[in-house]
């Protein structure tokens, strides 16, 4: 590989449009070509970023090292294929896939070809995330709501596929156990898919989870609390403050001192610190933060959420 990592983004809508841009001005990237179905699409964000717009995926596979994959899910396995048996590296947005097949495909074709398969759970780069995964080592009890408003940009996938799968892979990197049991309710709003659901996980090791995802809301909230033995850490995401309370013994008295404590989390722009975090994998060859095996597993627990939605 080149000094220079040459990187291709396929798919600029309103997502794309930000990975062709945060690649354009990194240092030792080199962004070659920019592709989408719309082509004065194309050509607006290459204009904004000073690479070429293409017109098919085809020359990115002659001149990337590495690819950002940003285009509907239903499309992942077929636009992905050919970029992975090349070997190119892969930042695939999130979901992985459509189905769990379909990951599966995805995951094995990056595994046979060596190529780094990195999937955009855009959360886990949230500094609040961070710092939190930090401070918690054993979970009992996991809270989790993710509240917006009334967006039509998502509208061709559900809430669970849209927002609560967000929670659903940092609750799995948080407990380390096997999921034994699922429950889940939900139900259309304003679309022809799930716009409000609640699940809830529950763990080997007695862990559980309850995960609240709308899209219809009045205001936008995003919190997750994390209940474990003796201590208790609430992020809230869009202040990136975490609150904390943990006990320590109190002489003289039966019960111990509860201690609370606020964090304020010096904030990151998620999406630049994991594009960052791609692109420095791929030249080391490290193992990325959220790799294919995570993206599946994420997948994998979603649409079982959203199974038992639907058999309701």
């Amino acid at each position: 590989m080149a000094e220079l990592l040459r990187v291709g983004v396929v798919g600029v809508g309103y997502l794309g449009r930000f990975h062709a841009l945060i690649y354009s001005r990194m240092q030792g990237v080199d962004l070659v070509g920019v592709v989408d179905t719309d082509p004065s699409t194309a050509q607006r964000v290459a204009a904004e970023c000073g690479c070429a717009a293409l017109e098919t995926h085809e020359p990115l596979l002659e001149r990337a090292d590495a690819i950002s994959i940003v285009v509907p899910t239903t499309a992942h396995l077929s636009v992905a294929r050919p970029f992975l048996e090349r070997g190119i590296h892969m930042l695939m947005e999130k979901p992985v896939a459509a189905t769990v097949a379909e990951a599966r495909e995805l995951v094995g074709l990056a595994q046979r070809s060596g190529a780094t398969l990195q999937i955009g759970h855009l959360e886990r780069f949230n500094a609040g995330v961070m710092a939190l995964a930090e401070r918690i080592s054993r979970p009992r009890f996991v809270e989790a709501h993710r509240m917006g408003t009334f967006v039509p940009r998502a509208t061709d996938v559900d809430v669970i596929s849209d927002l609560m799968i967000h929670d659903i892979d940092i609750i799995l990197s948080l407990v380390d156990a096997e999921i034994i049991s699922i429950a889940a309710a939900g139900t259309p709003v304003l679309t022809a898919h799930i716009d409000i659901a609640n699940a809830r996980i529950e763990f080997a090791n007695g862990a559980v989870a309850n995960v609240i995802a709308s899209r219809v809301s009045d205001r936008k909230s995003r919190r997750i609390r994390v209940f474990e033995e003796n201590r208790y850490e609430a992020l809230d995401f869009i202040e990136q403050r975490l609150d904390t309370a943990y006990t320590r013994p109190q002489a003289g008295s039966e019960w111990p001192e509860i201690v609370r404590e606020q964090v304020q989390v010096e904030p990151v722009k998620p999406l630049d610190t994991e594009l960052a975090a791609f692109v420095q994998c791929v030249r080391t060859g490290a193992r990325p933060l959220v790799d294919g095996h995570a993206g599946l597993k994420a997948l994998d627990v979603a649409l079982r959420v959203k199974e038992k939605v639907l058999a309701r």
